[in-house]
């Protein structure tokens, strides 16, 4: 007998965007890129600040909008989210243009704060974590963090994408889940008739045995 949890749900459960590290980290580079121009870009009328802050912009209203759009579409929600993933892979080749442009280090694993710049990446998601150092961050410091920044939440994006494609794979669309939906809901009251039909055939010859018992006959 299947049961409310069987059933083919049409919608799917409600996520709040606001609790993935993705979307959390997709607003502290949005809010962080904000501070970055004002501080390194604005005193030059550096035409790039615009488009910046709207890579920026991009990356975190896509993973609003795609993850607001999963509970109908998961082809909606996987292309949108990608449309993010490709602004803030935009934006991380803005941030190294900048180092390479005016000769500054990009960090790598034998950079003496490499280790800990990752470490305190992983473990702060939030913008508050890093808004505290932004008016003292070098242009160095600041370009590190915000690349580090991007290449965390575009691995937790990825990650999450394979997670939500097998799931489209298996369960399909919308259209998929509505069909499978109505063919679960005519095969289980087409169930009950035969139940019902069963147990009105049971009650009818049990009539007719008692019926037969007490001398009746069908025309009494």
């Amino acid at each position: 007998m299947n049961t409310e949890k069987d059933k083919p749900k049409v919608l799917r459960g409600y996520l709040n965007y606001k609790d993935l590290y993705f979307y959390q980290k997709a607003d502290a580079i949005y809010q962080l890129t904000y501070i970055f121009c004002q501080r390194f870009l604005s005193q030059y009328g550096d035409r790039t600040i615009d488009q910046m802050v709207q890579a920026a912009r991009s990356g975190k209203q896509n993973i609003v909008e795609g993850i607001e759009a999963g509970n109908t579409s998961a082809e909606t929600e996987i292309k949108l989210l990608n449309v993010a993933r490709a602004s803030l892979q935009e934006l991380r080749e803005d941030y190294e243009d900048f180092l390479h442009t005016r000769q500054l280090t990009i960090w790598t694993v034998e950079h003496v704060r490499y280790a800990a710049l990752i470490g305190f990446c992983k473990i702060n998601n939030r913008a508050a974590a890093y808004t505290a150092f932004a008016q003292k961050w070098t242009a160095e410091e600041f370009c590190n963090t915000l690349l580090t920044l991007c290449h965390m939440a575009d691995k937790m994006m990825c990650a999450y994408l394979v997670r939500k494609e097998q799931l489209f794979v298996e369960q399909g669309g919308i259209k998929e889940r509505m069909y499978a939906a109505r063919t679960g809901y005519r095969k289980e009251q087409e169930e009950k008739m035969r139940r019902l039909q069963e147990e009105n055939n049971r009650l009818r010859a049990e009539n007719m045995q008692l019926r037969e018992k007490l001398g009746m006959t069908r025309d009494d």
